[in-house]
């Protein structure tokens, strides 16, 4: 199953990137986690620009449609998502490969809850399959761990290998979006 990790983050110490560099180790060998590199090589969304996409568009197209799924992680600034996040799903959102892929969502922070409700709610707008079981908070923010000591942790690891686990079996699953549960006769 190959896995699109994404990161909200441009900051070289990012903890968020340092969150997928430490998933990617600690894939189990069904899964291919691959980082992608291009978030601040994207431009700024501009709907003029799709009738011939730039070179580095056609990239995350590409690496979008070829995921099975998709791991995002990004902090929060100013209480909302990221602008280079909120860029990279700009340029997804007419796309129709991303339509009912499946996603889950790393939360470094337990407190920056208003860009993950926001995260959340514009990929479910983007018709996105959230799953919920791989979509976690875990507290990396002051801890200052780096993809290395994530991965020795074992509380941290341990959260990272289920979230995987989890997104794995709802992709095999085959996974679909519900809709409001059908009443009781």
């Amino acid at each position: 199953m190959k896995v699109l990790g994404i990161s909200g983050s441009l900051r070289a110490a990012s903890i968020n990137s340092a969150l997928l560099r430490a998933a990617q180790r600690l894939a189990p060998p069904e899964i291919e986690l691959t980082i992608y590199q291009g978030v601040g090589d994207l431009p700024l969304f501009n709907p003029d620009l799709e009738a011939s996409l730039p070179e580095s568009v056609r990239a995350l197209h590409a690496a979008v449609a070829a995921a099975d799924a998709l791991l995002i992680a990004s902090p929060e600034y100013a209480h909302g998502v990221t602008g280079a996040i909120k860029n990279t799903l700009d340029w997804l959102v007419s796309f129709e490969p991303f339509v009912h892929k499946h996603v889950a969502v790393l939360n470094a922070s337990p407190r920056a809850h208003y860009a993950d409700e926001a995260l959340r709610e514009t990929l479910k707008t983007m018709s996105a399959v959230i799953v919920e079981e791989a979509s976690i908070s875990i507290p990396l923010l002051g801890a200052k761990l780096a993809d290395e000591g994530m991965v020795q942790d074992a509380a941290v690891s341990a959260a990272i290998r289920g979230a995987l686990a989890s997104l794995h079996d709802a992709v095999v699953r085959g996974l679909q979006p519900q809709g409001p549960a059908s009443p009781l006769p």
